[in-house]
């Protein structure tokens, strides 16, 4: 699990055997994404599904063994860092912002930390990681 201020914005996970299809087995990362870009699951739809237990309006869970381009991950992972950051106090995004001003957060590349974000191990994993009430459940 990822997180930014205390929210989650990636969880990296491999879903059970006995999953529902399309989830079974596969090793998946959930990302919060813009509803406006989530048409991107048509366009590789074995790949981007819909968040596995999350609100698939606003999460997406990406196939990690799919064959994606690796800068679309990558773009993905930040667009959902940036969507949660935004949504924090404005306290909190400026605390952040101090200590991390020339950090790529999804970089694998020599220019950030090669993770997504703050990693906080002391922090609960939540319950539900979708923002409103209505889910859907795979």
């Amino acid at each position: 699990v990822y997180w930014v201020g205390g929210r989650q914005f990636a969880c990296e996970f491999t879903a059970s055997p006995e999953a529902k299809p399309p989830y079974a087995g596969r090793h998946l990362l959930s990302l919060k994404c813009d509803p406006d870009r989530i048409l991107i699951a048509a366009e590789w739809p074995d790949a981007v599904l819909p968040g596995y237990y999350s609100d698939g309006r606003t999460w997406i869970s990406v196939d990690l063994d799919a064959d994606l381009p690796e800068g679309l991950v990558l773009d993905l992972c930040d667009m959902s860092y940036e969507l949660v950051f935004a949504r924090l106090p404005k306290r909190v995004r400026s605390e952040i912002a101090a200590g991390s001003r020339a950090t790529k957060r999804c970089s694998t590349d020599g220019r950030g930390s090669g993770t997504m974000g703050e990693k906080d191990p002391t922090e609960e994993l939540p319950d539900d990681h979708a923002e409103s009430e209505s889910e859907s459940t795979p």
